[in-house]
């Protein structure tokens, strides 16, 4: 990675958006992972 940082607030600036986008990253990890848990197979009907 070949990003210069010349001051703080370019430092904070860029490590706040990759801290956002991780936890955007994190919360639809979390729902797709809730949807598997909670999702069932249709029973199939016997006859």
């Amino acid at each position: 990675m070949d990003a210069l940082f010349y001051t703080l607030h370019d430092f904070l600036l860029h490590s706040k958006s990759i801290t956002y986008m991780m936890m955007g990253a994190v919360l639809i990890g979390l729902l797709l992972f809730w949807l598997f848990l909670s999702g069932r197979d249709e029973k199939k009907r016997t006859f």
